[in-house]
């Protein structure tokens, strides 16, 4: 009988049709793009606060970005700066798609997007409303204003879908996390189109000054566009960045119908845990390359299919080294011919954004024959001796690519993107 049923139900494809961005690169997913062929950084001097006893002072911040394009100012007040972002790389995307949400589909689009931190910009302004005013003066909307959900909520109640309305909270991998989690939704038959990415928005004094605690930040305070420096010998650690990425996914032929142009295809997307620590990352990479060979696994694809990699590329010593070890055990000799490069040596570390920005950059390096550069690479690291495509963008034909997010809990994701064809 099951044989019978999976002849009855071929697999349903899932394309990406629409992409949005807000990042420290851009207020567009093709600003961002252009300015990372550039090799432009995005990481700046933090203003926002008084940085006096942080002994990092830098961060990739989003600048000019206006809530007003998107909502109003009342719906602006009531709603943290992460889920702000959530709303504006969502209406990028779906004007991108040229999707709209109307009654007769509403029920059939859902949502997949996730914060890895949530609204901790408007925890930190209440709690001071709490010490100066009392609890009586406390905002009704802090709550709806904190939890991570907020901005797949918000994306659900702006624009009507109605279908299935999740949020993932898995740290640096919430990004990709959410594009597989809403790829697996559609395969599975349960929406026909979802709106699905990251959003993020703690570069707050507590946020930077619990990083600094952690001593995982780079502290090159006085040349902060050369302070993010994935894989090179010289990296003391990533730079904390905000904004989001959203991407419309379609069913195939629910895309067809209604005259989509296809921008490329999801087909394979893993997953695992490290279960080894809370920051640190599985010895070698082991975690990861589980997560990367599921990936290849699930889309029916042999290693020397992958022609580009999206790396995690944090700029950490652990980071780098074990996703470089990951890589090598997931595809052997094969990896040292793949270009790899890490986007975040521009875009600073976007946290829970990281993996949909970077899955946005999959789809425009297939769409456009050119692999953005891994930034300030001027070092050799003898533990990182894989092509990290360095400084330079390279023109090369990408057909199939892959995207790699590993995040605090030990959590990997990893994604295939492939070059759409009927």
């Amino acid at each position: 009988m099951s044989g019978e049923r999976e002849a009855q139900c071929p697999a349903r494809r899932v394309v990406i049709t629409g992409m949005g961005a807000v990042t420290p690169l851009g207020l567009t997913a093709e600003d961002t793009w252009q300015a990372c062929l550039a090799g432009q950084s995005g990481v700046r001097e933090l203003t926002r606060f008084d940085m006096t006893g942080y002994t990092t002072r830098i961060a990739a911040t989003v600048e000019g970005f206006d809530p007003a394009e998107y909502m109003t100012g009342k719906e602006a007040r009531r709603i943290d700066r992460f889920a702000q972002f959530a709303v504006a790389a969502g209406r990028q995307a779906l004007d991108n798609a040229r999707l709209e949400i109307a009654p007769e589909n509403s029920a059939r689009i859902g949502v997949c997007v996730g914060s890895g931190i949530g609204g901790l910009m408007t925890i930190e302004d209440q709690h001071k409303v709490l010490l100066e005013k009392g609890a009586g003066r406390i905002s009704p909307f802090l709550i709806p204003g904190i939890i991570c959900n907020m901005g797949a909520g918000m994306l659900s109640i702006t624009f009507g879908a109605q279908g299935p309305n999740t949020c993932i909270t898995t740290a640096c991998t919430t990004g990709t996390n959410s594009i597989g989690d809403a790829y697996e939704t559609i395969k599975r038959g349960d929406a026909d189109g979802m709106i699905a990415g990251g959003a993020e928005a703690c570069l707050t004094p507590l946020g930077m000054a619990g990083f600094c605690a952690a001593r995982s930040m780079s502290q090159r305070n006085d040349e902060p566009q050369r302070a993010s420096r994935p894989f090179d010998n010289e990296r003391d650690g990533f730079v904390m960045g905000e904004g989001a990425g959203v991407v419309i996914l379609e069913e195939l032929e629910f895309a067809k119908a209604r005259g989509a142009d296809i921008l490329a295809e999801v087909v394979g997307y893993g997953l695992s845990g490290d279960a080894y620590h809370i920051t640190a990352p599985a010895p070698e990479g082991e975690g990861g390359a589980r997560s990367m060979s599921m990936a290849l696994k699930k889309a029916g694809l042999a290693p020397t299919d992958i022609d580009y990699i999206n790396a995690h590329g944090t700029s950490t010593g652990l980071n780098d080294k074990n996703e470089t070890a990951g890589v090598k055990a997931a595809f052997g000799e094969y990896a040292y011919k793949i270009p790899m490069s890490s986007t975040k040596s521009m875009t600073g570390h976007l946290i829970g954004a990281a993996g949909a920005v970077e899955a946005i950059f999959c789809v425009q390096t297939i769409r456009d024959s050119i692999i953005a550069p891994t930034i300030n690479y001027e070092n050799p690291d003898p533990n990182c001796d894989l092509d990290y495509v360095p400084n330079t963008p390279r023109k090369a034909i990408v057909n199939t690519a892959m995207s790699n997010s590993f995040g605090f809990g030990g959590h990997n994701g990893t994604l295939i993107i492939k070059r759409y064809s009927e």
